[in-house]
Formats: C-alpha cells, sequence, structure tokens
C-alpha cells in the first residue's frame, strides 16, 4: 500500500488554509480486518490523511517565505475526537487551518467531514529541519519529490 491519504487539494490559502479530499476504496486490504462484516476507515488513517494535507500547507507557506523546502513531521496531537464512523466509499473533506507557523514547527488545526459533518478533529503539531539534510543535493531531491506531489494534488499549483 501507498501512504498517500490525500487524493486531491482542492483550495489552498498560504499560511491559513487548505482543503482537499480523499476517498477509501472498499477493495482495500485494511478493510478485512478493520472490521469483518462492517468496514470501517480506521482513525489513525484519517489522523494521518488530515496530516498529510496539512503538511502540504505546511510545506508551501515555508517554501514561498524562506526558500526552502521544509519536511513537516507529526510530532503531537491533542484534543483527538471521532464522532462517527466512516466507511468504504464515502467521500471525506479534509480541512487544515493554521494556528501558528514558526521557523521549525507549525500547529494546525484538522478537520474531517461526511456529508457535511464533522467526523473527526484534532490539533497537530508539526517540527521541521530538526536535522539537517547531507547534502545540497539531497535537498534539491526532497524539493523535486514535495513539487511533483503537491502539482499531483492541486491542480492550481503554480508550476515554476
Amino acid at each position: 500500500m501507498r501512504w498517500r491519504l490525500v487524493d486531491r487539494i482542492d483550495e489552498l490559502e498560504r499560511d491559513r488554509f487548505v482543503a482537499g479530499s480523499v476517498s477509501f476504496p472498499p477493495e482495500l486490504e485494511l478493510f478485512q480486518d478493520h472490521f469483518p462484516g462492517f468496514p470501517v476507515v480506521p482513525g489513525v488513517i484519517l489522523m494521518e490523511s488530515l496530516a498529510q494535507l496539512a503538511g502540504k500547507l505546511v510545506g508551501y507557506s515555508v517554501r514561498l517565505a524562506r526558500g526552502d523546502w521544509p519536511f513537516p513531521i507529526l510530532s503531537m496531537m491533542q484534543g483527538v475526537k471521532f464522532r462517527r464512523f466512516v466507511r468504504p466509499g464515502e467521500l471525506v473533506r479534509l480541512e487544515a487551518r493554521v494556528l501558528s507557523l514558526r521557523d521549525e514547527s507549525a500547529v494546525m488545526d484538522v478537520r474531517a467531514w461526511v456529508d457535511g459533518r464533522i467526523v473527526a478533529q484534532a490539533e497537530q503539531t508539526f517540527v521541521f529541519n530538526a536535522v539537517k539534510l547531507d547534502s545540497e543535493a539531497e535537498a534539491d531531491r526532497l524539493e523535486r519529490i514535495e513539487r511533483s506531489e503537491l502539482a499531483r494534488l492541486w491542480a492550481a499549483y503554480p508550476h515554476d
């Protein structure tokens, strides 16, 4: 399984907000065990989807502000709430709002919605640039990967 848990980005406002979506196909292997006869998306997968979306906003914002592309790493979650099950095939709207964006960290308010109702929410804290990359070549490689992924997800991404 590839750990790409965001299908697309629909809105992105630098330093403020990002929204996107994901749907988990019923044939995913994880539904065989979670749970047999009553498949639901694991809460940890919803939180990871939200973290991936939030990370794209952090990366894009930091890149425009200071010129390098950080690698946001989810380091903490607070106030995690799951309000209802998400079933295979449901379209999940993902949203992340910046609460704080600093040189080495970001705090985000994240929410997942199905049919206009919140199904999961949390405050997620990210750290980045905690360890320097080995070389300029490694930094360039990371930036190419992040640019490519952002272009895949967000049709409005300015491909410069």
